[in-house]
């Protein structure tokens, strides 16, 4: 390390012109530096949904679900296949082993479903596979003044998305709530009867009508030349005109119209609306590109007055807002460490060469940061935020050492180089202890490892950096600027030395002391309740409304209409948008729910009042009898708010797993802190089954005349218009009672008969929605609970389930089987790896310490500062009322590297004691030199984090008020406990040799009394 210090000393000039290099780099780095949200991160997860309108949900799990499961099983990397198949809907979860490649996964699901044959019927399966990167940075709505027509839709394809499109940096829009314009063939039954004209007449006639076929290549004209066929029904007029019979026209038995698909209602504010969200490409600044949005919708609002383009929510604020906040958390760190360091040098100019490696090592940290491809979010800030107390540690090593060696001798180049060279082994083992201890995030599972992956590269680079800082530019300004300062008297720590010596003389006292504390604090660990991180920062209102699956579409959009309306009249609310019905654009995202299901956002005028909104909505639940209101505070970055506890029971018997789902929820809904039990599985519908007799016709067939009479049956599609347009026959018969369904006309070799001649009618009760995990049939119960207790009560549903010492075991048939996972599995996974990644990270630290110390004994004495933190944070802990979680754990990781650097500073010191002194002496001298360079580091990164105390968890951030409590607790508890049982600890390791010298010191003096 003294070679970056004479380099300095030897190129003063390189060294000015790189510091204002750095600086001047860093400010360009901040602002060309993508500035986002979160990190990009893959979700882990493959799913595939694929529409079938009309079919219901067992036959979608028969024809559709299974075969599909059938063919991604063998997709390498996948851990955990669920399902869930509705009405007219099949939606499949692939969950992949962490670490895996999501888009070669894409691509091997892709491949494997291009092996399955899918009924006609059956919409072409929807791949998606999301990542944090897709999520849009705006969201628009688009209204017309004269409602949501075909023209629009055509308008707003045509001419809207192009000029968002062409915005750069703008990587993809998406568009939603658009219904589909088809071609609807209305059929009128009775002049069907009439003109005595078949369905299937009818739909020979529209099959193939579009159609465009090379019929092959002849010489024509002494040429070669191509022949082909193309269809020429491009008018609803050429439609009706199609012969469908003798003298008998499609237009004389069918109503042929343009129309939208009825079956998705999207609409903004009490109007339909269209909904177009932006998605940045990876490497464009987040805020940038929002503003560019909210001007392209405010030219497009005054070129075009038709419609109204209203970005009801903009990513951009809250990431201005997230990393504003954290801006001022480390600006505020900043200023508490260098009042720290102005109290304890009570001197300016030593004051500001300490504070200088501050904007340096930020300045760097940023420059690194966009090499790396890393962009500005609010973990690699929360990184900053976390180091920046430990940014200036080396260098008010550095800076107290020179101070200390000035007041004996006038302050010269020699002077500041040597005192430089006395610490630079310290600091620097300091140093890489501390960014050692992130080496093992590697080994994270995929979901924590990307999230704190940001984090940990923004605390390596800015403590390396600083450490260049203390090495070179701390010197250089030391030697020009202290030459004249007046320094005051430097103070040795007389008292405290006493306390070392007492101590020295009573080690078995102070070791049994501190080795009570670290039993007692670890004995308090366990006993502490293991929380969720809290995410309860809320941007919008969630609400759902969903009525059976038997319920008629119109009535639940009437009803869905109404409730919107209440929920515009509330005062708090701002906007309101509200979606009902499944569609291609959603299921491209993984998105598909009941088409009885409609959703609410609510945006609220003040995000301090949704507690209020939240109850106002829930007294509506009374006016919608037969349905469920679902409210909760929601996070457009994250979802719902909610910790929850999954409960999967597993087997063959769907009688078996319902009633054991029924007892575990009458088991656990009363345990304390659980807010609610739902499960997947509470409603079932009336089926009704016609069973045909062999001997008198094939239920194939059957099927597909009942299948053309009771639903909309899609033809093919048909240049209108000059675009493509879908070509669907409306349901011919609308029966209201089990009778009409007996009389169905269908046709058989003997003509036409009512459908009872050939085929029995029966009915039964059966679910509506079927669930498979990795291909048996599941149900899911699912707990939402207080995420500060989390493990608490995830150890009561467990006792519920399974028993305990005070709890008999629920009685669970033989083939059932139970697991328990959510939130409290996710909480024993990252804890787990946390607590892996803590032992490897120890490993490494005293590896480090080896080679620094070129022996065994220091880095074991060194090590014994880690309990001492054990008990610091915990009492943090206690005392805050905090419970642990992950971030509790992150600053449990932090402490590591941040403690043993005092004991490395204590120890290096004694080391270079031993020289000239005995071991005793040389650790009381050490005590009394280092003293003040410990404290003053602890407490500056102590006050460092101060403002994060009162910070709360973000959505997606690691940093917070937890992580501030252990370190500083650890810190605290760890510096003073350090100074005192490390001494201790080490002279014990060398007991026989300082016990040898100090009797042979002892001897002379006994000798000379004697005479």
């Amino acid at each position: 390390m003294e070679f970056f210090t004479k380099w300095s000393f030897k190129n003063k000039s390189a060294v000015s012109l790189v510091t204002i290099f750095i600086l001047m780099i860093g400010i360009i780095s901040y602002f060309k530096l993508p500035m986002e949200f979160l990190p990009s991160a893959d979700n882990p997860q493959v799913t595939i949904i694929t529409m079938g309108q009309g079919t219901d949900s067992k036959t979608m799990e028969t024809q559709v679900t299974e075969p599909i499961e059938r063919a991604v099983t063998g997709v390498k990397g996948k851990s955990s296949i669920y399902s869930t198949t509705g009405d007219g809907f099949s939606k499949i979860d692939l969950f992949f082993e962490s670490g895996s490649d999501m888009k070669q996964a894409k691509l091997d699901v892709q491949e494997a479903l291009s092996k399955v044959a899918l009924p006609q019927s059956m919409a072409k399966p929807a791949i998606a596979q999301l990542n944090t990167s897709m999520i849009p940075i705006s969201f628009i709505a688009v209204t017309f003044k004269d409602g949501l027509s075909a023209e629009n839709i055509d308008f707003t394809k045509k001419e809207l998305e192009p000029l968002y499109k062409d915005i750069k940096g703008v990587a993809d829009v998406q568009t939603f709530g658009i219904s589909q314009s088809i071609l609807s063939v209305k059929v009128d039954n009775e002049r069907l009867a009439e003109k005595k004209v078949s369905v299937q007449d009818i739909m020979g006639v529209l099959k193939g009508q579009d159609a465009a076929l090379a019929v092959g290549e002849r010489v024509i004209d002494g040429k070669t030349s191509n022949i082909k066929v193309i269809g020429d029904l491009t008018s609803i007029e050429k439609v009706k005109a199609l012969k469908v019979a003798s003298d008998v026209t499609l237009g004389d038995v069918a109503k042929v119209t343009a129309a939208k698909d009825g079956n998705l209602i999207s609409r903004f504010n009490g109007k339909e609306s269209i909904d177009i969200s932006i998605i940045k490409d990876s490497q464009s600044n987040a805020v940038t590109i929002s503003k560019e949005v909210e001007k392209v919708a405010k030219e497009i609002n005054k070129k075009y007055g038709d419609q109204k383009s209203t970005i009801y929510l903009s990513t951009a604020d809250m990431v201005e807002t997230s990393v504003h906040s954290m801006v001022k958390e480390v600006l505020l760190g900043a200023l508490f460490a260098t009042i720290v360091i102005m109290v304890f040098l009570r001197n300016v100019r030593s004051t500001f060469i300490t504070i200088v490696s501050i904007p340096l090592s930020i300045g760097f940290t940023l420059f690194l940061l966009s090499l790396s491809g890393v962009t500005l979010n609010i973990l690699t800030l929360g990184g900053v935020a976390v180091a920046i107390g430990r940014l200036v540690d080396d260098s008010i090593v550095v800076i107290e050492n020179i101070f200390r060696k000035m007041q004996q001798e006038k302050i010269s180049v020699s002077l500041v180089m040597d005192a430089t060279k006395e610490v630079g082994v310290a600091i620097t083992a300091s140093t890489l202890t501390t960014v050692a201890v992130f080496l093992p995030v590697a080994l994270l599972n995929g979901g924590l490892q990307e999230f704190l992956l940001p984090f940990a590269l923004t605390v390596t680079y800015s403590l390396l950096a600083s450490l260049i800082v203390a090495l070179t530019v701390v010197p250089l300004m030391s030697a020009g600027l202290l030459k004249r300062a007046q320094l005051p008297k430097h103070r040795p720590a007389q008292r405290f030395t006493k306390l070392v010596t007492w101590s020295l003389n009573h080690k078995w006292v102070v070791l049994s002391i501190a080795l009570l504390l670290f039993v007692g604090s670890i004995g308090t660990y366990f006993a502490m309740p293991k929380g969720a991180i809290d995410h309860s920062s809320a941007d919008y209102v969630s609400v759902t409304l969903t009525y059976p699956n038997d319920a008629p579409f119109a009535h639940v959009k009437e009803k869905a209409i109404e409730l919107e309306e209440k929920l515009q009249d509330l005062d708090e609310a701002e906007n309101v948008f509200m979606q009902l019905g499944n569609s291609a654009e959603s299921a491209q995202y993984g998105a598909v729910t009941s088409p009885t299901e409609a959703t609410f956002g609510i945006l609220v005028k003040d995000e301090a009042n949704i507690d209020g909104m939240l109850a106002e909505i829930d007294k509506e639940k009374e006016n919608y009898p037969g349905a469920s209101i679902a409210t909760s505070a929601s996070s457009f970055m994250m979802g719902a708010s909610k910790t929850n506890i999954t409960i999967d029971v597993i087997g063959k018997n769907v009688g078996d797993l319902e009633r054991t789902a029924d007892k575990i929820k009458g088991s656990i809904q009363d345990i304390k802190g659980i807010e609610e039990v739902t499960t997947n599985q509470d409603e079932k519908k009336t089926i009704y089954s016609f069973k045909v007799d062999p001997a008198k016709g094939n239920a194939e067939q059957i099927a597909q005349q009942l299948g053309v009479m009771l639903n909309r049956t899609p033809i093919g599609n048909m240049t209108l218009a000059d675009k493509q347009t879908p070509v669907v026959l409306e349901p011919i018969l609308d029966p209201k009672q089990p009778n009409d369904l007996k009389n169905i006309p269908i046709m058989t070799d003997g003509g036409p008969v009512p459908v009872s001649q050939v085929a029995s009618l029966t009915s039964e009760e059966s679910a509506t929605t079927q669930f498979h995990k990795d291909g048996e049939a599941y149900l899911r119960l699912t707990a939402t609970v207080d995420p500060a207790k989390l493990s608490e009560i995830s150890s009561k549903v467990n006792a519920a389930i399974f028993g305990d010492k005070q709890t008999k075991a629920l009685k669970i048939p033989k083939d059932v089987d139970i697991f328990v996972g959510g939130a409290s599995a996710q909480q024993t996974d990252d804890f787990s790896d946390l607590f892996l990644t803590m032992l490897l990270s120890i490993g490494i630290v005293f590896l480090i310490m080896v080679i620094t110390f070129k022996s065994m004994k220091a880095p074991i004495a060194i090590l014994f500062s880690l309990p001492f933190a054990a008990i610091g944070a915990v009492l943090g802990l206690v005392i805050s009322r905090i419970p642990v979680d992950i971030t509790a754990l992150l600053g449990a990781l932090m402490l590591i590297g941040i403690v043993v650097t005092n004991a490395i500073v204590l120890l290096d010191r004694v080391r270079q004691n031993e020289e000239k002194m005995i071991i005793r002496d040389a650790i009381i001298e050490a005590t009394a030199t280092r003293f003040r360079p410990i404290i003053m580091t602890a407490v500056a990164t102590i006050c460092a984090m101060l403002p994060l105390l009162y910070k709360k968890a973000e959505t997606g951030s690691l940093v917070s008020q937890s992580l501030a409590i252990v370190v500083i607790g650890g810190l605290a508890v760890s510096t003073l406990l350090t100074l005192i049982v490390i001494p201790c600890i080490y002279e014990l390791l060398y007991f026989k040799k300082s016990k040898k010298q100090r009797k042979k010191l002892d001897e002379p003096v006994s000798e000379s009394a004697e005479m």
